[in-house]
Parts: structure tokens; sequence; C-alpha cells
């Protein structure tokens, strides 16, 4: 039997049938023609980090990049980095990943460039982020130059990247430390 459809419909169908992701869909953004006629070329569009089964990390409101973009747009914006080690088995990573829909995080989030890295794929800078271990999830603090502040960490004596996974007053202390010690 064969089924037409609205032509509308048709996209949509397409994504279903064929299992596509949003971002392997998504029309490519279009220049500002006022800014090529100034001289001026538009910013380049910012990647994105992926997202695994049951996390959240507030991707609509959180613009997590991957290492390297995250390394160079700190650097062009001239502001502290947030970096999150996880992974997408962890289930301590999908409860911390929930952290960042709190509003006081997500509004914190906007004074630091945020890059999350799956330690299992990145584990060549995992490894490079282990002073006290490679355990997961792990926060670290950033200047806009790439440059760690392992001073910046939770009080206790073991895991001390560990922020809490449930309370988001942990990451937010973190934060507002890496604010004053790092901001310029």
């Amino acid at each position: 039997m064969k089924v037409l459809l609205p032509r509308a419909l048709a996209p949509l169908v397409a994504l279903v049938v064929l299992g596509c992701s949003r971002s392997e869909t998504a029309t490519p953004p279009k220049e500002d023609p006022a800014a090529t006629t100034a001289g001026v070329s538009p910013p380049p569009p910012r990647a994105r980090a992926p997202v695994g089964d049951g996390e959240s990390w507030n991707v609509d409101r959180i613009d997590w990049q991957p290492y390297e973009a995250g390394l160079a747009l700190a650097k062009r914006e001239n502001k502290p980095i947030c970096l999150v080690f996880y992974t997408t088995w962890c289930p301590h990573c999908k409860n911390f990943s929930k952290i960042f829909d709190d509003a006081r995080v997500t509004e914190q989030a906007r004074s630091f460039v945020m890059i999350r890295l799956d330690a299992d794929k990145d584990s060549d800078i995992a490894k490079r982020f282990a002073p006290d271990g490679g355990y997961i999830p792990r926060t670290f603090f950033l200047a806009a130059d790439g440059t760690p502040d392992f001073d910046i960490h939770t009080p206790r004596d073991k895991y001390t990247y560990f922020y809490d996974e449930r309370n988001p007053a942990s990451l937010l202390g973190g934060m507002t430390e890496a604010l004053r010690k790092l901001r310029k």
C-alpha cells in the first residue's frame, strides 16, 4: 500500500525513518548581509558538545564547548573555564548533569566558557587533569589562557574535584571562588 503524505511532513518522516539527529539535519547559519557588506564577517558558529542518555547538562541554556573550541573561545572572550570530565555510563555523572539545570548555576555559567569532556573518549586530556586520581565526575577551573588552578576544589581530603552531585551549592561555591581568582 502506498501512503501519500503532505509535502510539509516529508522532512519529519525522513528524520524518523532515517534516525537522524537534529545536528545532522540542521541548516547552516545564514550570513548577515549587513556584516559582509560592511567588511566584517559574522562570528564563526560555535561547536556543541554532545549529550548522552539520561544526562541533562542543560544544553539548551548552557553553551557547552568541546575542548579545543572552548580554549580558543576563552582566550578570545577573556573568560575563565569550567571544565567537567564525565562518562556516559557513570550514575554520578548523570546526577551531576542535572545540577546544571539549577537557575543559579545556569546564571553563573554565563561568566565561564563551559567545557564538558567524556573521560573515556578524551582520555589523554583526562590524564592531564587527574592530580588526585581519575574518578568521575571531576570539575576544574582554568584561567582564560587554559592554565588550571588546582587550588580551587571542594573542602574534602579525597576526591577534591568531585562536587556534590545533588546540591548545586557545592559547585556554586567553586564557581564563585574561580570568578574571584581567575576573572581579570
